[in-house]
């Protein structure tokens, strides 16, 4: 399979990089006066100083700030509006997103719905969205990453899970301004999130790297992603305070997010977001690591772009591959490594029963991933292969 020779980028996000760069957040030009400044609602952003800090640095900046706490794991539409609502009643002007991914995809919509009418689902694309286009721009956003799992510091999309209709997708509301990626943020995050979270962002290069959207440059950015998060995610995991591959899983985190907006990720991320949808307790990245060998072994049986996976294998430490299958014996590894190998659907409540209206919220919802798809996937193999991944 050849390789894409042209390529569109434009990824506007002012990065801050690096261990201790949140110290440097009131040293840039802000995009307002006063912030929304979106968190989740646990509590771990506010026991371990993050909150404290950041508000620290917008007062250096001279921005008034005010808090909304109630972002959800999978973030639903409904906190999505009652953001937005809040950011209009205290007259906010930018929004500030501190935490995980589901955090700063929750605040990119509520950026958008801040300085727009209607509902969220009036501007979404897929599923019963009423795909129209938002009237006004989306306020200014900064965000904060305290997880290095979903890339969306520099990407302009926000995934939201409409509750009402059980339909989780994709809108685009735009770029951050500015994205601050401190692996200092991400020392507390628990084990299992570490590894949850890592393996979210190595899909995101996996995925865009088989993509019939590939190209030199999104090629570039995923085998380097590839390599930094497969090789040092185990350490990450096995202990927390370890630094170097915080940074270095960190650093292929924000690759991923450039490579998903150079090329695209595959219908792995549709299937995922229908149990996710489904089930609001499912980690995003679970969900993921579930479907994973079942998913990627189905394109390597059809041989569709066999040098990609062999390459694949090779930037995740299997310097000797020389078969598309050896991809899926790494990836074995690796999920061995991180205590992930073993994750089973039925301990989220998901049944066999399931899988087919699954199948059809994913083709609903969010078909345009499926176009990424070097086999075009039928309904009955998307089920076979949710069927494959369940245990």
């Amino acid at each position: 399979m050849k390789t894409k020779l042209n390529f569109n980028m434009w990824i506007p996000t002012r990065i801050l990089f690096g261990a201790d760069e949140l110290k440097n957040l009131h040293r840039q030009q802000m995009p307002g006066k006063k912030a929304l400044l979106a968190i989740s609602n646990g509590k771990s952003t506010r026991a371990n100083g993050y909150l404290a800090a950041t508000e620290e640095q917008l007062r250096l900046a001279g921005i008034e700030s005010v808090v909304f706490d109630r972002i959800e794991a999978n973030p639903l539409k409904s906190t999505v509006m009652a953001g937005a609502a809040a950011a209009r009643e205290h007259g906010c002007d930018m929004i500030v997103a501190l935490g995980g991914g589901s955090v700063m995809d929750a605040a990119k919509a509520i950026a958008l719905m801040a300085s727009n009418d209607g509902d969220l689902w009036d501007y979404v694309f897929g599923g019963t969205g009423k795909e129209q286009q938002a009237g006004h721009a989306p306020l200014p956003l900064i965000a904060i990453t305290t997880t290095a799992g979903t890339g969306s510091e520099v990407d302009p999309w926000g995934v939201v899970t409409n509750e009402q209709t059980h339909e989780k997708i994709g809108v685009e509301a735009g770029f951050p301004v500015l994205a601050v990626v401190d692996p200092k943020l991400m020392l507390t995050v628990p084990p299992k999130f570490t590894a949850y979270q890592g393996f979210d962002a190595l899909f995101h290069s996996v995925e865009s790297y088989i993509s019939k959207f590939a190209n030199l440059a999104s090629d570039m950015y995923a085998l380097t992603a590839i390599e930094h998060i497969a090789r040092n995610l185990p350490r990450a995991v096995a202990n927390g305070d370890d630094l170097e591959a915080r940074t270095r899983v960190a650093f292929g985190n924000t690759l991923s997010g450039v490579v998903m907006c150079l090329s695209a990720t595959t219908s792995q991320h549709s299937m995922e977001h229908a149990m996710s949808a489904y089930h609001q307790d499912l980690p995003h990245g679970a969900g993921l690591i579930m479907l994973s060998r079942a998913y990627f072994s189905f394109f390597i049986d059809r041989h569709v772009c066999n040098e990609r996976f062999v390459r694949m294998a090779r930037a995740m430490g299997m310097e000797q591959a020389a078969q598309p299958g050896d991809f899926i014996t790494a990836l074995t590894r690796l999920q061995q490594a991180c205590g992930v190998a073993d994750l089973r659907m039925s301990d989220y409540g998901i049944t066999p029963g399931e899988l087919q209206q699954m199948t059809f919220n994913a083709f609903d919802t969010m078909p345009g991933l499926f176009e990424s798809d070097r086999h075009r996937l039928s309904i009955d193999e998307c089920t076979a292969i949710y069927r494959a991944a369940y245990k």
